[in-house]
């Protein structure tokens, strides 16, 4: 069975997601943004081996703690798409810009791309190309449970900026409304901030979507 914990980290509250399958305990970490006590103790605390470390994108709040805890637990880097390449190029100076500790550089194991797949134990989730917040950004989605990971794509009320290099505010919407939606009303999802809601929530709601 598939499991997952949000653990919000950094001073932007990024929802970092800790997910398992609870049949092999073993575990990966989505957009592991900081504070690697916190989430190495939330690891140990329920028994897991962290296997992999996920990224929908390479913003600082979303990948700022990957290149350390790639290197010191020997863990391979699954995501974004290469898009995000200069992002994660840029990530010592967004350290410095956004007043985050120093990020090591990294480069990830594997790159992602629209159909891709990414497995933890016996759990496989899809992978969905979302760009529009920045150029690289994926979206993981678990049928089994019927739940996406969407980081900054869409949030509960909101949409992802794109006034950052690389934002594309067409694209976006484009996503939202031709890879996301249409996965269903019934998929809750978790947002790179905030609290979760679902697909059908913000179709109905949301102001920011075209009605």
């Amino acid at each position: 069975m598939f499991h997952r914990l949000t653990l919000p980290v950094t001073a932007f509250e990024q929802n970092c997601s800790l997910v398992w399958c609870d049949e092999t305990n073993e575990a990966a970490l989505i957009d592991p943004g900081g504070d690697i006590g916190k989430l190495l103790q939330a690891v140990e605390e329920r028994g897991l081996t962290l296997k992999a470390l996920w990224l929908t994108h390479a913003h600082i709040d979303h990948a700022g703690a990957t290149g350390t805890l790639a290197r010191t637990l020997q863990l391979p880097i699954v995501g974004p798409h290469e898009g995000d390449q200069f992002w994660i190029d840029a990530l010592p100076q967004q350290s410095q810009m956004f007043g985050f500790p120093q990020a090591e550089g990294f480069a990830p194991t594997r790159w992602l791309h629209d159909g891709d797949e990414v497995g933890i134990g016996r759990e496989t989730l899809k992978v969905l190309h979302c760009p529009g917040h920045t150029p690289g950004h994926v979206v993981f989605v678990h049928d089994g449970s019927r739940h996406a990971f969407v980081g900054d794509v869409l949030f509960n009320g909101g949409i992802g900026r794109t006034d950052f290099p690389g934002g594309n505010h067409a694209e976006l919407i484009h996503a939202i409304t031709q890879h996301l939606l249409p996965l269903g009303d019934d998929i809750t999802f978790t947002p790179g901030h905030g609290p979760e809601s679902t697909f059908g929530e913000e179709r109905r709601f949301n102001p920011f979507l075209p009605r």
